[in-house]
């Protein structure tokens, strides 16, 4: 008897929850009571100058943190990411000061204070207002202010928790925007990405939305790689890049080849549409449970200078640390040959595959280019890649397969001499045999009967051929 573990599983998700948010509100109660006391310092401060303060530094008594929850046997997300970096108090308060917004808004209110001296508010505290919920929007300065006060030493060491090299930005946990008429990086604002979000609260991470803002789509198949039917040269160089998908972490890690090897896979597939570049892309995600995304072009190309770089940085800054397969179909159009620099805009298309080649070399996980010709991809980008894997028109043992697994079981095919006579006469892609199936069986349907005839099959053919310009 198969046990249902539907209850089981919806009920640890529901305990992850709950350990998640006990944990969370254990933190913001120590984050909310460590800026009252930077606030009472450094109101305190200013009541005991007075007047003074207008060109004078006013000096604050120092300050200690108390030390925060102890997270070694909790449970919740967020106590797996602090004890698994040791975070310090310090980032810790980081952290929560950018989480707060989005999960206790009014507890930042208190920001928004006006200086009685001058009638606005405090520059030292940096921040902004949000557009929608009106709510404070911490800044680095914010955070400057939290963490050291007035003291320049603190300060200066604070600044190396915003270097790209620390776990916030480059494993993406925290994100910066500074506004474009910001005169200084520290009034870039903080915010914890969506993944994280989810995960501190949910413990889940959400697939990124198809949009303007992340032009890919999620790529999954319902098929297995039994249903890929290419030559055996091409089974063998996909082979390759299964081995590679199993044991690259080893390969980097355990033997040291980070240093020599740059980081993740990168392959072109090349053949006519139909032989199954788009499979093979959606059957390694499904075989190693990886997100497989396709890149939608049509979003990402820009006529304009400048945009094009820009709308596939937001898919490869979405894309870091996720080990995801990034997949850009009909690559040409992206990663083709360019032309003899004439003008300005030829010049600046060079500065792009700069762009493009460095991005590609940085990425760490599989990026896979797919083209109908090999010759329609710049040779800049050929010399980097692992792998060049075509993908030909299946020949007749391979279309005799196909022919054979395309038709439904509920069906009655035509007899098997005359479909393997069709294989051998009609040369199709396996893209083609499965719309020749469609169309025969929906005529067979549309009859009121299972069984699909000979000239039913021909009819799909005929009707593939006009699509190609051919004739039977």
């Amino acid at each position: 008897m198969v046990k249902d573990n539907t209850h089981a599983s919806t009920a640890a998700g529901s305990n992850r929850i709950t350990a998640n948010a006990i944990c969370l509100a254990q933190e913001i109660n120590w984050f909310a009571a460590q800026v009252n006391r930077r606030l009472q310092l450094h109101f305190a401060a200013y009541n005991s100058n007075g007047k003074e303060l207008h060109m004078h530094q006013h000096n604050q008594a120092p300050m200690e943190f108390t030390p925060p929850p102890d997270l070694a046997a909790d449970q919740s997300v967020y106590a797996e990411l602090v004890n698994y970096y040791q975070l310090t108090s310090a980032e810790r308060l980081l952290l929560m000061l950018a989480l707060v917004p989005h999960l206790q808004p009014h507890l930042l209110d208190v920001f928004f204070s006006t200086n009685k001296q001058n009638g606005r508010g405090y520059t030292e505290f940096g921040g902004i207002k949000a557009n929608r919920h009106s709510g404070f929007i911490p800044t680095i300065e914010t955070a400057l202010f939290i963490l050291a006060g007035n003291d320049l030493s603190k300060r200066f060491n604070v600044y190396r928790i915003f270097e790209p090299d620390h776990i916030f930005l480059s494993h993406g946990i925290l994100v910066l925007g500074k506004d474009e008429q910001s005169e200084m990086f520290y009034n870039s604002t903080i915010s914890v990405s969506e993944e994280y979000i989810d995960f501190f609260t949910t413990g889940k991470i959400r697939k990124p939305q198809f949009s303007t803002a992340f032009p890919a789509k999620l790529l999954r198949t319902k098929m297995d790689w039994a249903d890929l039917v290419v030559d055996d040269f091409t089974a063998m160089q996909l082979d390759e890049l299964r081995i590679w998908m199993q044991h690259h972490v080893q390969l980097m890690s355990d033997w040291g080849m980070e240093k020599i090897l740059k980081p993740g896979y990168k392959a072109l597939f090349y053949g006519p549409p139909g032989t199954g570049k788009t499979l093979t892309a959606a059957l390694l995600g499904k075989q190693f449970n990886l997100d497989v995304y396709r890149v939608d072009l049509s979003m990402v190309i820009s006529k304009y200078i400048g945009e094009t770089e820009q709308n596939l940085e937001k898919v490869f800054k979405k894309a870091e640390n996720k080990n995801w397969i990034l997949f850009f179909d009909e690559a040409d159009a992206l990663f083709g040959k360019r032309t003899n620099i004439n003008d300005a805009h030829d010049k600046y298309a060079n500065q792009e595959i700069a762009y493009l080649l460095q991005r590609l070399e940085d990425y760490p996980g599989m990026v896979i280019l797919a083209s109908n010709m090999r010759n329609n991809v710049d040779e800049a980008f050929t010399r980097r890649l692992q792998a060049i894997i075509a993908f030909t028109k299946p020949q007749f043992k391979e279309r005799k397969r196909l022919w054979q697994m395309t038709f439904s079981k509920a069906c009655t095919p035509p007899p098997e001499e005359d479909m393997e006579r069709i294989a051998q006469q009609y040369d199709l892609s396996g893209g083609s045999i499965v719309n020749v199936v469609q169309y025969a069986s929906l005529l067979a349907l549309n009859r009121g009967t299972t069984t699909l005839s000979v000239e039913d099959v021909l009819a799909g053919i005929r009707k593939e051929y006009h699509k190609e310009g051919k004739t039977l």
